[in-house]
């Protein structure tokens, strides 16, 4: 290791297997989350990956790599939707100081309540 290409041929290698590995997580995530691959399948994929894991790893990319593309956005989409259901709930419990005392001057023009108690609901609203 004296020279610089030494070390640039170190690196080079080092990055090739660290993208073989994120590949190889990708490939064994997908398995796991295809519902539609029956458990001998994904044996058989991860007995490939391990005996011949270069080849199977291409293979597994060629052959089903639209699937791994549409199950990772309906997952992706999936987790958007529950995320933005959260957040929906989350804020549509608290209404905005505005809307309080909008909805608390509607029931003293209505009548419903007094001038008090229109004081009282605008000062919380406001806390």
């Amino acid at each position: 290791m004296d020279s610089f290409m030494d070390w640039f041929w170190l690196m080079v290698w080092w990055f090739f297997f660290f993208m073989y590995l994120m590949i190889l997580f990708r490939i064994l995530a997908d398995l796991f989350r295809d519902h539609e691959l029956s458990g001998w399948w994904k044996a058989l994929w991860i007995v490939a990956l391990v005996v011949f894991p270069f080849v199977s790893a291409l293979v597994y990319v060629i052959a089903r790599g639209r699937g791994m593309a549409e199950r990772q956005m309906q997952d992706m989409s999936q987790a958007k939707a529950q995320t933005d259901a959260y957040i929906r709930d989350v804020s549509g419990s608290q209404s905005s100081a505005a809307t309080q005392i909008a909805d608390a001057k509607a029931l003293l023009d209505s009548g419903v309540i007094d001038q008090d108690e229109f004081a009282t609901l605008k000062a919380k609203a406001l806390a």
